[in-house]
């Protein structure tokens, strides 16, 4: 078997569309689109060189080549959650947690829900990757992460063991630098007809409420610019390329980091902010100690 350009996250989608039968069911136990495990099937299948599954009736039934890997995946994710619970047993001294950061996520809040691992007993090295949110929630169910904080829940009715955990919430305000926040602060929201704004793209959670906002408002800006990355679409407003939504909670970090001023409130339309934890027989002692200063309102990030 060539195992060039193998990866683990490939594996794990044709592990459970396997024990699925089927795509459509595997989709529904991840809460992930039908076209996100599809292609990942078919990119583990071209790093293999080998057909994996073939359909029999209504089912997806693994080949020949399909049952030697499915034999070997069961292993292999067995001994990953065993040698992950083990590692966390060790080094008295120093405690690492592993953070997957949705790329949709202001970076900003993603420290303050950090932050509170400075406070903690035990000295914690951080390890953080950004990501789409579908590849963080697959690294989560590999044990490669121990928490994923992002701005969305997983999907209602996903058996992915996996557990949502409202953090907290904040209203949205509109910046952008000092020229055009003077040029379109008279007058908001109406101000807004044709002017430059910066958005997240349509898969993001919270791009369906601001659209939704504009047309209640009447408005109809010139959308200059889209963007996955949170971090690119801030980096574009503090260079003065349009307008950008961002939570209330950050606003005298936005002015100061950003050089970006208020040009109008928005409190019908907010952003809320999850971690997303596995279930595991070892819970992490720095995920639960975020997990618990949020619940006891030690620190908030809403607004």
């Amino acid at each position: 078997m060539k195992t060039t350009g193998l990866n683990l996250r490939h594996l794990y989608f044709f592990w459970v569309v396997a024990k699925e039968g089927g795509v459509t069911r595997a989709a529904e136990r991840l809460g992930l689109a039908v076209q996100t495990i599809s292609s990942q099937l078919a990119l583990l299948e071209q790093a293999v060189g080998k057909s994996l599954l073939a359909p029999q009736g209504r089912r997806l039934v693994p080949t020949e080549a399909g049952r030697l890997a499915l034999g070997y995946a069961d292993q292999i994710f067995l001994l990953g959650e065993q040698l992950q619970e083990a590692l966390d047993a060790t080094d008295a001294d120093k405690m690492r947690l592993t953070v997957g950061i949705s790329d949709s996520l202001p970076k900003l809040v993603a420290y303050r829900l950090l932050e509170v691992t400075r406070h903690l007993p035990m000295q914690v090295k951080l390890a953080c990757y950004e990501d789409e949110f579908e590849s963080l929630l697959a690294d989560l169910a590999l044990h490669k992460l121990d928490v994923v904080l992002t701005d969305r829940s997983v999907r209602a009715g996903a058996s992915l063991r996996v557990f949502s955990h409202l953090l907290g919430e904040s209203a949205m305000k509109l910046f952008g630098v000092p020229e055009l926040a003077e040029r379109y602060r008279a007058g908001f929201p109406a101000s807004l007809n044709g002017a430059p704004l910066l958005l997240p793209t349509r898969n993001n959670a919270l791009r369906g409420r601001i659209d939704e906002w504009l047309v209640k408002r009447g408005v109809r800006p010139d959308v200059v610019g889209e963007f996955e990355d949170n971090a690119m679409l801030n980096t574009f407003g503090r260079n003065g390329f349009g307008l950008f939504f961002a939570p209330a909670a950050l606003e005298r970090d936005i002015e100061e980091q950003f050089n970006a001023v208020l040009v109008g409130d928005v409190p019908e339309l907010r952003e809320q902010f999850y971690a997303i934890s596995a279930e595991r027989k070892i819970k992490h002692p720095a995920v639960e100690a975020i997990l618990s200063a949020v619940h006891q309102g030690r620190f908030a990030i809403g607004a």
